[in-house]
């Protein structure tokens, strides 16, 4: 039987050779389609392949009951409605490895191009001008590089960095000492990035964490004359503190491929000439561009041939009958990984999943692989999902270890996850109420009983009277509502924990006032 494959976008036709070699496979490229169009011609297709201009959107997705398949040649899927897809039972797979090696090099060449003024020079040549002492540069040989995220692309620029004899220190939230000492590189936390860098590149992901991740508070830590790459994502850096702090001679000069709202014709870094922009190029090769398609195109043959598919992109369907008794248990999973990492403050070396009561007679790694993504992608982003949640994180040189037992510790079912670093162990169970949904019921060894959803505040302090009464004397002041509040001790006058569940994000302001009072020993703030 012939299976019909969709290409909506510019695709070279290098990277879907693999499928035209194929007797099973009948392609028809279509580049020009609006979503109407597509819309009303999708009906016939088994596999669809998109880059990042055609909009894969639900109502696309409904139109398309014979979709099996959905390919994004690149990285992102940004533009692919997953939840629909996963919904319909459609797998979608995308390219993550494809451009690592592209992406890598253009931030070696950002790198030179910035330590020897060469786009300046050059154009200052096309004016006419011959100024030799106006672009005098820096060697980068002996020169620190700082690394602030050490994932692919990371680690491809750290080795390319120590071929050019420099020395690298990175800060990757799931790095640790042993890893960086095998790259031959030094192993730091943000600060120590921050403060020890001549040149500092990013290639981290772009979450809440690391929005505006080098800002006015960075800049200060920073050496002066320091200079920057962005070849990952728009929003890492904040823009207007780069402004304020070239003019200032803080930071030296900057590179960027990437910005916050692209493109970006008329920002003001562009009368700037410290800084060097390009427009989003950094996986505009020819290789990356038909590695890209390449990658796809071997998965829809794997898929066709009834093989795993190797980067997939959401979780494949269950079947009916186990999903319906998973199902429930899926965003108490979830929850309770993102939960754990706000308490988690050094590197992750293993998870403990400990499954108990009537829970162990369903499917239970779904449930694992949940937890994994919700403890991951704090740092990971969009990146880390169902399916690739235990690739990454063995990546990572996290082990996962899973225990059943029937012992229902209190619950007809609970889900205990433990995390270990080198700074020690921290832990929090919850369960599915009857008629009350997810419940996190455990937090190391304190009792709670709180619904794992909205903004909570985790608050350590000393069992002593009028601590409460003075924290919530400050979040009044600050106009924060307090909806629910959960408080255990482990003896009179010892360690006690109280957990809020309050009406808005709290912000740094609030918090440094909580850890002022005497008594309060550590405040973290979650959003779920």
């Amino acid at each position: 039987m012939t299976f019909k494959v969709l290409i909506t976008d510019p695709i070279s036709e290098e990277g879907i050779s693999p499928l035209r070699q194929s007797k099973e496979v009948h392609i028809v490229i279509q580049t020009n389609w609006n979503t109407e169009e597509l819309k009303q011609n999708i009906i016939d297709f088994d596999a669809l392949i998109v880059r990042s201009q055609t909009q894969v959107t639900r109502e696309v997705i409904e139109c398309a009951p014979n979709l099996k398949i959905i390919g994004r040649a690149g990285v992102g899927v940004d533009n692919i409605d997953v939840e629909a897809a996963t919904e319909k039972g459609i797998i979608v797979v995308n390219a993550p490895n494809a451009n690592t090696n592209s992406a890598a090099e253009h931030t070696m060449a950002m790198l030179m191009a910035l330590s020897r003024k060469i786009p300046q020079a050059y154009l200052a040549l096309k004016e006419k001008q011959w100024d030799r002492k106006k672009y005098v540069g820096v060697e980068i040989k002996n020169k620190t590089l700082g690394i602030i995220g050490l994932g692919r692309i990371g680690a491809e620029v750290a080795y390319r960095a120590k071929g050019q004899r420099m020395h690298v220190v990175a800060y990757d939230p799931f790095l640790t000492k042993e890893q960086a000492e095998k790259m031959g590189i030094e192993y730091g936390n943000l600060d120590d990035v921050l403060r020890k860098a001549d040149f500092i590149t990013v290639h981290t992901p772009l979450v809440k964490e690391t929005k505006h991740l080098l800002n006015h508070d960075a800049f200060e830590k920073m050496k002066t004359g320091v200079q920057l790459i962005n070849c990952a994502r728009g929003g890492i850096i904040d823009e207007d503190a780069l402004y304020e702090a070239i003019l200032s001679k803080k930071v030296a000069g900057a590179a960027l491929d990437v910005m916050e709202e692209e493109p970006f014709y008329h920002h003001r870094l562009l009368d700037l000439p410290e800084v060097i922009l390009t427009p989003h190029i950094g996986a505009s090769t020819v290789e990356a561009q038909e590695n890209v398609a390449i990658d796809v195109s071997h998965d829809i043959l794997h898929f066709i041939n009834g093989e795993s598919v190797r980067n997939p992109v959401n979780m494949p369907s269950l079947n009916n009958e186990i999903l319906r008794k998973v199902e429930p248990f899926f965003y108490l999973a979830e929850k309770l990984g993102e939960f754990l990492i706000y308490l988690t403050d050094d590197v992750i070396e293993e998870i403990v999943i400990s499954y108990h009561g009537d829970v162990i007679e369903h499917e239970l790694s779904p449930l694992t692989r949940r937890i994994t993504k919700g403890i991951l992608k704090r740092h990971l982003g969009t990146h880390v999902n169902e399916v690739n949640a235990l690739l990454l994180a063995d990546k990572r040189g996290i082990r996962i270890q899973e225990n059943k037992s029937y012992t229902k510790q209190g619950f007809s079912n609970l889900i205990s996850v433990q995390t270990s670093t080198k700074s020690g162990v921290k832990s929090v169970a919850g369960t599915l109420l009857d008629g009350l949904g997810p419940r996190i019921v455990k937090v190391d060894h304190y009792r709670v009983d709180v619904t794992p959803k909205g903004h909570i505040i985790v608050i350590q302090h000393t069992d002593q009277p009028g601590v409460i009464g003075r924290m919530g004397s400050i979040l009044a002041k600050h106009d924060v509502n307090i909806a629910t509040m959960q408080v255990d001790r482990a003896d009179i006058g010892g360690e006690a924990i109280m957990m809020l569940t309050v009406d808005k994000h709290i912000e740094g302001k609030v918090l440094i006032e909580l850890l002022a009072l005497n008594d309060i020993h550590d405040v973290k703030t979650i959003d779920l």
